[in-house]
């Protein structure tokens, strides 16, 4: 055996001939001709053995491909072989995730969108917050039944439906590009949903006094440390279920009590750059502090026992397994009713809800302001009272 070759020889040979790069260079070889009108030709082959007989694969020419690209082709050729695979057919595509394949359908579809920013903000907060279990897996890994899972918890309403359309296109442009063969998202799905009794769509909500007791006997239940933490979260807040369950500790400024969601995380926006402050009063930040004292890597204030977002029913289904007669959601009316009894005013109690007031299109566009300041004094006194 020969010594390996060298990028400078690989630059600089002209003369002709077959050139090895030595031992453990899995059979890569640096071909040097002439051809016919004087011109010095160098390609990259491989010298391997397929069904014991010998075989010379094409790599590809030297003027594309250098030697450190000549060697990574060589050893993927040679570890095929070992896994008993024919290098000479294309290996099969390697299977995305479910998000990088969403990626990739935002991006084809992004060329038919009007307001392509804001309809794949709406694609990525779909899935992130209710698909949140299956969106890291790979894609020929996601079985109908993990699909359900994810779209019953929403289903029927609108964010059900556009959940399963998204999955479904998603899916189906993972078959035309071979990633799998059948559609988790597709008929079988669609004939589930469809045997499912219509629920009711009626938020379950408690009278603000009764809220305190209700969060206290979740405390004492069994459920998850972060469940019961975005639980108080999401109530002294008054903010929605996706957006507590993402909270990250870098949106939180400690030493202005703000937390900004993210607009991919927020239903409508009070700022330019379509961000949602809320203000945050003691009793939330008391939360936080609790979450921080046992936070993992990965930055989520309140991450599921597996360290990813909490899945979009896993509120839900405390609140049903208690039966405390109350949806998570519903902890944002029981919030408006106390503010509405408490005097404070329609315009501020609105945007502590992160609605958009106004009449009528022309009237919101010209109100600019969130009223962060405004809605602090609110917070803190319905902090106040549920600590009451």
């Amino acid at each position: 055996m020969g010594r390996p070759l060298t990028a400078t020889f690989v630059r600089q040979t002209t003369r002709p001939g077959t050139y090895g790069d030595g031992r453990g260079g899995f059979g890569l070889i640096l071909r040097v001709h002439t051809t016919a009108n004087g011109r010095v030709s160098k390609t990259w082959v491989q010298r391997v053995r397929i069904g014991g007989r010998p075989t010379h694969l094409s790599l590809g020419d030297c003027r594309r491909m250098g030697l450190a690209e000549a060697r990574e082709a060589a050893y993927l050729n040679w570890r095929r072989l070992q896994d008993g695979e024919d290098p000479r057919i294309p290996a099969a595509p390697a299977t995305p995730t479910l998000a990088d394949a969403t990626e990739s359908v935002i991006a084809a579809k992004a060329k038919t969108w009007k307001q392509p920013e804001r309809e794949a903000r709406a694609w990525r907060s779909c899935l992130t917050n209710h698909a949140a279990d299956i969106v890291h897996k790979p894609v020929g890994e996601i079985a109908t039944a993990d699909v359900l899972r994810a779209v019953e918890a929403v289903w029927p309403s609108n964010t059900g439906t556009k959940l399963k359309s998204r999955l479904d296109f998603t899916f189906r442009w993972c078959i035309a590009r071979g990633y799998r063969n059948d559609n988790p998202a597709g008929e079988v799905l669609t004939a589930a949903l469809d045997s499912k009794p219509v629920a009711s769509t009626h938020m379950r909500a408690l009278p603000p006094d009764q809220l305190a007791d209700a969060l206290a006997v979740i405390d004492a239940s069994g459920a998850h440390p972060s469940s019961k933490l975005v639980m108080w979260f999401t109530a002294l807040t008054a903010t929605r279920g996706q957006e507590a369950r993402g909270c990250r500790f870098d949106e939180i400024d400690f030493d202005a009590a703000t937390w900004t969601v993210p607009p991919v995380r927020h239903k409508t926006s009070r700022t330019d750059t379509g961000e949602f402050r809320v203000p945050l009063s003691t009793g939330a930040l008391e939360v936080i502090d609790t979450a921080r004292g046992r936070a993992q890597t990965g930055g989520l204030v309140f991450p599921s026992s597996t360290g990813q977002v909490m899945a979009s029913n896993i509120l839900s289904r405390v609140c049903r397994d208690l039966d405390i007669g109350m949806s998570p959601h519903g902890m944002r009316s029981s919030f408006r009713d106390w503010a509405a009894e408490s005097g404070v005013d329609r315009e501020v109690a609105e945007l502590c809800l992160g609605h958009v007031p106004g009449d009528n299109r022309t009237e919101r566009a010209y109100r600019r302001s969130d009223l962060l300041e405004q809605r602090r004094p609110v917070m803190q006194a319905w902090s106040d009272y549920l600590a009451s």
